[in-house]
């Protein structure tokens, strides 16, 4: 009697063309919408330290600290539809007594990194796309006893969002004359919590004093 031959079941055939078509449309769509990262208007080399611990991603405000001067930036808090960002160039302009239109307002909400101009050349800084404008307008924020304008950010930032936080990040170079002057305005706005932005360096471990 002749063995019954079983029909071997054809291999599965899987067509990865779909699934390709849709990383490439992914991939397309991330390319078009991502932007470049913004360069800091000043280079700062942060010291090092062997902290790890992490600078919170939102309600903060962090103060760029160089030779050339003190910078600014805040979040857009947790959520953007509570626009923190142009509440404060709101506050900030009703103190001195400048009007920001709304496009002026959506600018200075995108822009990506810190803004060191003062406040009567804001409105300037936020209505040209001059990258060289932008660059001789960035003098620093005013801290002089006469026009306290960081003092006045301070106000603005806490009043749009009191849960704000202050982190400072600091030039190595920086001379301690300055920080210690933003650190007496904080101080003056009751802001005596603060972070402090570092390099991390890696911590070398000695082996005979553990033992030890």
């Amino acid at each position: 009697m002749g063995k019954i031959k079983i029909k071997k079941k054809a291999q599965p055939n899987i067509d990865m063309t779909p699934m390709v078509d849709t990383f490439c449309v992914v991939l397309t769509f991330l390319m078009l919408t991502a932007q470049m990262r913004q360069p800091e208007p000043i280079d700062v080399f942060t010291p090092f330290s062997i902290s790890e611990t992490p600078v919170p991603d939102f309600n903060m405000m962090t103060f760029l600290l160089s030779e050339e001067g003190v910078f600014i930036n805040f979040d857009n808090g947790p959520d953007t539809l509570l626009k923190y960002r142009p509440k404060t160039l709101v506050e900030m302009g009703n103190l001195y007594g400048i009007e920001f239109t709304e496009e002026q307002q959506r600018e200075f909400e995108k822009y990506p990194s810190s803004i060191g101009v003062p406040i009567q050349n804001m409105a300037q800084f936020l209505s040209t796309q001059d990258a060289g404008i932008r660059k001789n307008l960035q003098t620093g924020i005013p801290i002089d006893s006469a026009d306290n304008q960081l003092s006045m950010w301070i106000l603005s930032a806490r009043l749009v969002n009191p849960n704000a936080q202050a982190a400072i990040r600091g030039d190595a170079e920086t001379h301690f004359s300055l920080v210690e002057q933003v650190l007496d305005i904080l101080q003056d706005r009751n802001v005596n919590r603060f972070n402090l932005v570092t390099s991390l360096r890696s911590a070398a471990i000695n082996l005979d004093e553990i033992q030890e």
